[in-house]
């Protein structure tokens, strides 16, 4: 029997008063701080005014619910990208928490303009969302092309001709797969294996294979090699 997801309809009813609350508080420390109406098109016809203490509720929460999604979404993504997204997420729901803070205690005081600090500290703001969403749309970016590349390399590998195999004396291993590692090559199949546990990723022998130059089936051989060593090394301890 197939288990039935949580349903997200909760979240509208949990969200709608918070969002509220925290679109009012932005929007009162922007008009604070300098944010207000602005003319974005002077000169042209009548021009477009726009409030410009809107563009840090958007901006801020946005970007706090996408670093969230990248970080617990458990997709596939690397250990860097999911710890960006870990430490700005948890930055950014920091900061709007201040920023709240900020805006009912001087409204509470009956403060119409923010010291300067909370000025020169917000106006930072819009600049800080833009520089972590480039930068975390650019991980997330090299994470999925590197998943469709090595996807892509194990397909071909699979449908790789005998004769197109890597020759072994490109590594400096001898042609015949079958033959004993040597200690170098283990070597680097064991930085592969830990670099891959490290982002959380399982070699198995098509990567490895494609990491080291080799074929599959010596792979495999590389493979055992080090599970008897491994077991070995248990057994002797």
């Amino acid at each position: 029997m197939r288990k039935r997801l949580p349903r997200a309809w909760p979240l509208v009813p949990l969200s709608a008063p918070a969002t509220v609350a925290i679109w009012s508080g932005w929007v009162g420390v922007g008009e604070m701080t300098g944010f207000g109406p602005v003319n974005l098109l002077p000169g042209i016809g009548a021009g477009l005014e726009l409030n410009t203490a809107i563009t840090l509720p958007i901006g801020m929460e946005t970007y706090a619910a996408y670093a969230l999604r990248v970080w617990l979404s458990g997709e596939h993504h690397t250990e860097k990208t999911r710890r960006f997204a870990r430490i700005s997420a948890i930055a950014s729901l920091v900061v709007g928490a201040l920023g709240q803070v900020a805006y009912h205690l001087m409204h509470s005081l009956s403060i119409t303009q923010a010291p300067w600090w909370i000025t020169a500290l917000i106006a930072c703001l819009p600049v800080a969302t833009l520089g972590m969403g480039a930068a975390l749309a650019h991980l997330c970016h090299q994470d999925t092309l590197q998943a469709r590349q090595e996807a892509g390399d194990e397909l071909a590998e699979e449908h790789q001709a005998p004769g197109d195999e890597l020759a072994g004396d490109e590594t400096g291993e001898s042609s015949n797969d079958d033959e004993p590692p040597s200690d170098d090559l283990l070597a680097r199949a064991e930085k592969v294996i830990a670099e891959g546990a490290k982002d959380k990723v399982t070699i198995g022998r098509g990567r490895l294979a494609l990491r080291l130059g080799i074929t599959k089936h010596r792979a495999r051989v590389v493979l055992d090699e080090l599970a008897k060593r491994k077991q070995a090394s248990a057994a002797s301890a």
